[in-house]
């Protein structure tokens, strides 16, 4: 089992909501290169993530893990904020 932890994606991301109950809303960044213009572009995602003492606010860095599934669209927990 210890070994199957090693595995899990980490990521760090931008707290855009904190309205509901042990949950937030966090908005994951990456660059990508255009594979024609060779421009930088970003692009983002939105994931709900649990977070159990509800200590993370609209505006913060958190870094989130990929975990079991909790809820409907819930896949991810806040580890550090």
């Amino acid at each position: 089992m210890v070994e199957s932890r090693r595995n899990r994606k980490v990521r760090t991301g931008l707290v855009v909501s904190n309205k509901m109950d042990k949950t937030v809303v966090v908005k994951i960044e990456r660059t990508t290169v255009h594979p024609r213009y060779k421009k930088i572009i970003k692009r983002s995602i939105r994931v709900q993530a649990h977070d159990e003492a509800n200590t993370a606010k609209t505006g913060d860095m958190v870094t989130i893990m990929e975990t079991r599934p909790l809820s409907k669209l819930k896949r991810w927990r806040v580890i550090n904020n």
